[in-house]
């Protein structure tokens, strides 16, 4: 967010401390999630990556076999 011109220049912070500082307020903004939450949202994000992982291993497999009878 850009400063407008009537921020007092003592109140401007610059380098490592200024950006500590800014972290530090966005962190209190955020929502965290209940422990119920977040072991649904684990479970999901779980079962969602085998699902693709499965997914790319059966066309792995059936364009490895197409590949072996064009090959022979």
């Amino acid at each position: 967010m850009a400063q407008n011109e009537n921020t007092p220049v003592n109140q401007k912070k610059s380098g490592i401390i200024g950006f500590l500082s800014g972290v530090k307020s966005e962190l209190k903004k955020v929502v965290w999630p209940t422990r119920r939450e977040l072991v649904s949202y684990t479970g999901v994000v779980f079962v969602a990556v085998a699902f693709v992982c499965a997914l790319i291993w059966i066309c792995d497999t059936v364009f490895a076999r197409i590949f072996d009878l064009i090959l022979r």
